[in-house]
């Protein structure tokens, strides 16, 4: 089945199917959608209004059997940085994309009513239908109502209250394997979504299969990667207590930013750390292993019961647990999978929103420790939209404003996540740099600087970290472009057989020839692509820096601060 551009005019409601484009023919995932939000929309225009678009788009091996392969990626000018933006997230969909032959599903316009909608993407094209019912409700609810509504299982695409009211910390959700969620959580995506009108999208594929160009190949390549991936002991650990292991090593090497990262150490790190979640999982009846899509051989997802052994959420990430847990000094592990469900149920993103709880606790909001406060606020303030919920639901940087508080943790307005950058320099500089705010996933330097992976960084020295943070984001952003979870780089780092075997793979997809010069081409093509968006946006150096008072406030228990000069930063762009 041949890819198509598929596209969607809200304005108009009409649809229509394309030819891929020949500049666009060699991307996918992050690649393509920051192609196509380069191309198409005006770096100035207001991220809510007509002008900006939502880019839904397979990776280069979506729809194929290649392990972990299974990420969608979803890009749009940020309406919480103004910077482009891609976000990525596993579950059904991007599976079923690439199946349907879809290469990008472009979403333009604003609908000139009041009348919500929902798009049916399959083969044959997009329709739009008026939809009433499931206005207002959260996403479990949408997921829940669409599979009785539908006999087929299909993908599904979903907004909660919060992208509904265009807060921007909203997120798009999408369907797991098992009807849980999985969210393209950071940059307020879900507000573009919700300013286009749109509720949810399902993708029906029938029975559309994925063209392989050598079969063989692509079999022989496949069995390589997978068993470099799961050989990894960094693959084997996410797989046994998740990625929130993080906790307590983060914590001893003095990085778990704490109480609104005034300290680098929780006192209550053992009672939620991975270890402490796997044993609970465990004596309750959860899940200590699961996938988040079909493919997936880390399997560091997992369900996690509640006292009386009922779901009470799944795909608990150390980021979220470290947020509303150090951060916002709460140890109980229950109360804080009940706001990680809350919050996927309203739709927003779990790093944003747990650090504007943290600075709302600084403010005097809540007490630092409050972790059923949190949930009452979620259910009672941001899931009605009121003023503090608003507040909250617009980031932590809204919170800061809104109470004159300085220690605002963020990084072109996006709030820094789980390592904090004065005891853990590499990651400050893909903070600092990045072209999409802080966001550790843009290039993890935690590998290097922490666990050792491709070699060693000391993470309180200013001596590689600059060179470090550059080659792993050009490195990510070819990863991001494959529909590849990033957690291969753990293996693709440590294994000489790893990166050629996915070289292989997209070479044996589509019958090409490419090296790992063209990879890190890619790469580098990508960044590049992006910070051209920001500077037209009116982004300069100036903006790649950290808040003031990570030069100025000394992290214990190293007593460390962050200690890089402007023009140092600024040679991360010498590539």
């Amino acid at each position: 089945m041949a890819d198509k551009i598929y596209r969607v005019n809200m304005t108009t409601l009409t649809t229509s199917v394309e030819a891929v484009p020949a500049a666009w023919a060699g991307h996918g995932g992050r690649g393509l959608t920051s192609t196509i939000v380069a191309a198409e929309v005006e770096p100035t225009c207001h991220p809510l209004g007509a002008k900006n678009k939502l880019v839904i788009a397979p990776g280069l091996l979506s729809g194929t059997v290649a392990a972990n392969s299974g990420r969608l990626s979803i890009g749009a000018k940020s309406p919480l940085t103004g910077t482009i933006k891609e976000a990525n997230a596993g579950g059904t969909a991007a599976q079923l994309l690439a199946r349907a032959g879809c290469k990008a599903l472009i979403i333009e316009g604003l609908p000139k009513g009041d009348a919500w909608y929902s798009l049916a993407l399959t083969p044959e094209g997009v329709t739009i239908q008026e939809e009433s019912e499931l206005i207002g409700k959260g996403n479990f609810a949408v997921v829940e109502t669409l599979g009785k509504r539908f006999t087929e299982k299909l993908g599904v695409l979903t907004i909660g209250q919060a992208g509904e009211m265009r807060m921007r910390a909203a997120n798009i959700s999408i369907k797991d394997p098992d009807g849980g969620l999985r969210s393209c959580g950071r940059g307020g995506l879900g507000a573009v979504m919700g300013s286009k009108k749109i509720k949810f999208i399902t993708v029906n594929p029938k029975d559309g299969k994925v063209a392989i160009a050598n079969p063989e190949k692509f079999k022989e390549a496949n069995k390589a990667f997978s068993k470099a991936l799961v050989d990894h002991p960094v693959s084997q650990a996410l797989g046994q207590y998740g990625t929130n292991v993080l906790v307590n090593i983060i914590n001893e090497s003095g990085g778990l930013p704490t109480k609104n990262f005034t300290g680098g150490q929780f006192a209550g790190h053992e009672s939620i750390s991975g270890e402490t979640m796997h044993d609970t999982i465990s004596q309750r009846g959860g899940k200590v292993k699961h996938n988040c899509h079909a493919g997936c051989v880390i399997q560091c997802s997992q369900i996690y019961n509640d006292a009386g052994g009922k779901k009470l959420t799944s795909g608990f990430e150390y980021e979220s647990i470290w947020a509303m847990g150090a951060d916002c000094c709460v140890d109980n592990l229950d109360h804080i999978a009940l706001a990680d469900k809350l919050m996927d149920d309203i739709g927003i993103d779990t790093i944003e929103t747990s650090v504007a709880m943290g600075v709302a606790m600084e403010a005097g909001v809540l007490p630092f420790g409050d972790g059923l406060g949190i949930c009452r606020i979620l259910e009672e303030e941001v899931a009605k939209g009121t003023t503090l919920g608003r507040i909250i639901g617009n980031g932590a940087g809204s919170v800061g404003i809104a109470f004159g508080i300085t220690r605002v943790p963020v990084v072109k307005n996006q709030a820094i996540p789980a390592y904090d950058p004065r005891a853990i320099k590499g990651i400050g500089i893909t903070y600092a740099t990045s072209t999409q705010g802080a966001d550790h996933t843009m290039g993890y330097t935690i590998a290097t600087n922490i666990l050792s992976v491709g070699g060693k960084v000391d993470p309180l020295t200013n001596v590689g970290q600059v060179e470090l943070s550059r080659n792993l984001q050009i490195a990510t952003a070819a990863i991001d472009s494959t529909g590849m979870c990033l957690f291969i780089a753990f293996a693709a780092l440590d294994n000489a057989a790893c990166l050629p075997a996915l070289i292989d793979l997209i070479n044996a997809r589509y019958g090409l020839s490419l090296t790992g010069d063209d990879v890190v081409n890619l790469g580098k093509y990508i960044l590049k692509t992006e910070r051209a968006f920001n500077t037209a946006a009116g982004f300069t150096a100036a903006d790649d820096r950290l808040p003031e008072f990570f030069y100025t406030e000394p992290l214990p228990p190293h007593n460390v601060t962050f200690d890089f000069k402007g023009e140092e930063i600024d040679t991360f762009w010498n590539f």
